[in-house]
């Protein structure tokens, strides 16, 4: 079995900052690729940015140079650090991750189960 955790959501005013964090955690051989994707009430899921395990990134146009998502290999453990948040901003943030498990060694997408992030103006 293999859990995505998120945490680090809440409330806060136009302009603030949050940092979301996603602990993997289970029968885990290898997280190839770890995300953020978000879905705001009557809209799609959308990615928000995502991070491969060398590093590589990419960000959805309407947060570069607001949002920056890091991870940590050694504790299988992403964020995204939510900087200048804006009204549209809110929406439930999900993490996202490709690994390979332990128990059947195939690569599989997981998701938890979510974090709400709400910003007031």
């Amino acid at each position: 079995q293999v859990q995505l955790v998120e945490s680090g959501g809440g409330l806060v005013q136009a302009g603030g900052s949050l940092r979301l964090s996603c602990a993997a955690s289970g029968s885990i051989f290898s997280i190839k690729a770890m995300g953020w994707y978000r879905q705001a009430p009557g809209k799609q899921r959308e990615l928000v940015a995502i991070i491969t395990s060398g590093g590589s990134t990419a960000y959805a146009d309407s947060v570069k140079g607001r949002f920056t998502i890091s991870r940590d290999n050694a504790i299988n453990m992403a964020y995204l650090q939510m900087n200048s948040l804006k009204l549209e901003d809110t929406a439930v943030y999900y993490c996202n991750a490709l690994i390979i498990s332990t128990s059947d060694y195939a690569l599989l997408n997981y998701w938890g189960q979510g974090t709400q992030v709400t910003v007031s103006s």
